[in-house]
């Protein structure tokens, strides 16, 4: 059995274009909202936090919606074709708002950049699920961790395009106004480039009627059967969830509380640039993109469940690491970009393995379901995370970012240990074939 790469690259433009737009949305809103329109860390949070409240009705929700779809499109591409023309169209009118309150604030215009902005996050709302859940409909169960991986590395890729775009394109120190026009309108692009490529090259109907015909000609590969879609769980593979989505959603605290609020954290604590900032958020990005597919071949050999125990661990070690240099200096230094590396690494080994445990207790019938729920507990977590994050910078000190997010982090690596579903059969291999690398 081998994992048709090609296909899974073409998949995985979805998901490149919605890992652009959020690297995008952590990085420059919270410096819009603070910086431009004037409003606080703890305010600013609630708003950022935002996004998750929607995404905990809206990714569930359209994710049931398209496992229901009887487009001529397929189950998914629908979604993926609407919410991505409609989240381009949106997204572009925050920048003009931004640049026409900063030559003339006015109160309305800030209510227009909260209103555009809410239906903009509806918009991403409606096909995250379903482009996520576009993989597991055509790859099969056993692959799914290497195909995540593919799938991640392309997110990723999103990501450090728009870094790497920022990086050249705003030099200028912090206390300088810059418009951010051109930055939204070539990740405009880049949405609109990833959602040709899904249409046009991806022919949905036929790779999932290819992808039911495996399954029922490989029964064995269900390692979990739930036999009627609606099905309840059994109990011991319930609590398994249980503890699962429980560690999704520590790991997402401590990890996003550190990417929404660093560039302000940078700025405030070490006097850096947006550019030199997002020069961190590219190298710990990097280091995921070259773990990526090293850790679904890990995952694969040792288990998901231990490779995630790894990470968290690596991810937890790196952010306490951060926090005790802080302790000593309070400038910028190229020491930590050793510690970024490890942070990429570190998220690579957790975020590769962990939506296929998710949706590997379920039918392929409800894999958009099981996407959704994953994203509820994600969601739910970031909800928190801004505020309570920001609420610390404001009140507390900005030197609480990291050994907060290191104590939620470490605690998702205790949760873990109480999983005992949704692994990958890991098969011990004999001989010479022991060092072979293929599927």
């Amino acid at each position: 059995m081998k994992l048709n790469t090609k296909r899974t690259v073409l998949v995985g433009f979805a998901f490149l274009s919605i890992c652009a737009f959020w690297q995008m949305y952590d990085n420059l809103v919270p410096k819009i909202l603070t910086e431009t329109f004037g409003i606080g860390e703890s305010i600013s949070g609630v708003i950022m936090a935002s996004d998750n409240v929607l995404a905990l009705f809206l990714l569930p929700l359209f994710g049931g919606l398209s496992d229901k779809c009887n487009s001529s499109l397929g189950r998914r591409r629908p979604f993926i074709l609407f919410g991505t023309l409609a989240a381009v169209a949106l997204m572009m009118a925050l920048p003009l708002l931004t640049d026409s309150f900063h030559a003339a604030p006015e109160a309305w215009k800030l209510i227009c950049f909260i209103i555009a902005l809410g239906l903009l996050l509806i918009a991403m709302g409606t096909y995250r699920s379903p482009a996520v859940a576009l993989m597991p409909d055509v790859t099969p169960k056993p692959l799914r961790s290497k195909a995540n991986a593919i799938i991640n590395l392309m997110g990723a890729l999103g990501g450090i395009i728009y870094l790497i775009i920022t990086t050249f394109l705003y030099k200028t120190t912090s206390d300088v106004y810059v418009s951010y026009m051109p930055l939204f309108a070539i990740v405009g692009g880049i949405m609109l480039v990833a959602l040709a490529i899904v249409m046009f090259c991806v022919n949905e109907p036929k790779l999932v009627a290819e992808q039911k015909k495996y399954e029922d000609e490989h029964p064995e590969d269900n390692l979990v059967q739930v036999t009627e879609s609606g099905e309840a769980l059994p109990a011991d593979v319930r609590k398994s969830l249980g503890f699962l989505l429980a560690s999704i959603a520590l790991w997402f605290i401590g990890y996003n509380g550190v990417t929404t609020w660093f560039s302000v954290y940078a700025a405030e604590s070490w006097n850096m640039t947006l550019g030199q900032a997002n020069t961190c958020l590219t190298i710990a990005t990097a280091g995921a993109i070259v773990t990526y597919i090293p850790s679904g071949n890990v995952a694969s050999r040792v288990g998901r469940r231990k490779t995630i125990r790894f990470g968290t661990l690596l991810l937890a070690g790196s952010f306490f690491a951060a926090f005790l240099y802080t302790m000593v200096s309070n400038a910028f230094s190229p020491l930590l970009y050793v510690l970024f590396i490890l942070v990429g690494v570190a998220w690579a080994f957790i975020n590769v393995n962990s939506l296929p445990m998710v949706v590997e207790t379920c039918k392929g019938s409800e894999v958009g379901k099981f996407t959704g729920l994953y994203y509820t507990f994600s969601m739910t977590a970031q909800i928190m995370t801004p505020i309570v994050a920001g609420w610390l910078l404001e009140n507390v000190d900005y030197k609480a970012l990291f050994p907060y997010a290191a104590i939620f982090v470490f605690g998702s690596f205790i949760t873990m240990g109480f999983v005992k579903h949704g692994d990958n059969k890991v098969e011990a291999k004999k001989g010479l074939e022991a060092f072979d690398v293929e599927d």
